[in-house]
């Protein structure tokens, strides 16, 4: 039985695996963030709350296990460690440091959805029985990821479905570059003009960002890598 409406953040510094985690978790459900490392995860999470964090132990720069300790200062939130298969000693000190859970690479995605939904039903009260409305400041803008819309102070910001699409997208992962070929979609079918559409549909959504859309500041251009969601 899958948890509705949770909210993940995947931390782990392998691309791949970042990618191949989230379209699976979304697949089944999800609402999805990811991160590539500590420092970003720890920019996400000042600004997000998220029902469940799954975190590679592995990585440079500051490790799962001690990012792990640190969030239990602060955060509740449940964490699921990803641990390789020689790293016993890593996976008891990650449990020590307040770990919910973990899993030993390689493994199959089925048995991760289980462990992730398991945990869900163990803290059923780990949201508010007022949930807390997920806002995204863009200077004088607001976009309120629950209910999909964008404001400007008092005033609603008219969306087009496409423009919602994409903003949707990329506020579940602030703070991360994403590809033109998966703003087209996932879709193998992605090619030049499609991807040159997006580019059109980016352009307009920054007019309704933007103080200056020739000079962005919150929705960037990430050269070689696509646009990126850069909140306050």
């Amino acid at each position: 039985m899958m948890v509705p409406d949770a909210h993940l953040l995947i931390v782990d510094d392998d691309e791949r695996i970042r990618g191949l985690l989230q379209k699976f978790l979304m697949r089944n459900g999800f609402m999805v963030s990811v991160a590539r490392d500590a420092a970003q995860a720890r920019r996400i999470l000042a600004g997000l709350e998220f029902d469940l964090i799954v975190m590679d132990v592995m990585m440079p720069g500051e490790d799962g296990v001690t990012l792990t300790r640190d969030l239990r200062k602060k955060l509740q939130t449940p964490i699921l460690l990803l641990t390789a298969k020689g790293e016993t000693s890593n996976r008891i000190e990650g449990l020590e440091a307040g770990a919910d859970d973990y899993l030993v690479k390689p493994f199959e995605p089925k048995e991760l959805l289980l462990r992730i939904n398991a945990i869900l039903r163990r803290v059923p009260q780990a949201k508010p029985a007022e949930p807390v409305r997920q806002v995204i400041h863009l200077g004088d803008v607001r976009y309120d990821l629950d209910r999909g819309e964008m404001w400007r102070g008092d005033a609603m910001v008219r969306l087009t479905a496409t423009e919602a699409a994409l903003m949707r997208i990329f506020a579940a992962a602030p703070g991360v570059a994403i590809s033109r070929e998966r703003l087209v979609g996932d879709s193998a079918g992605a090619d030049a003009a499609q991807e040159r559409a997006v580019d059109v549909q980016i352009t307009r959504l920054r007019r309704k960002i933007e103080v200056d859309p020739k000079a962005p500041r919150y929705l960037q251009t990430v050269r070689g890598e696509g646009y990126m969601l850069q909140p306050d």
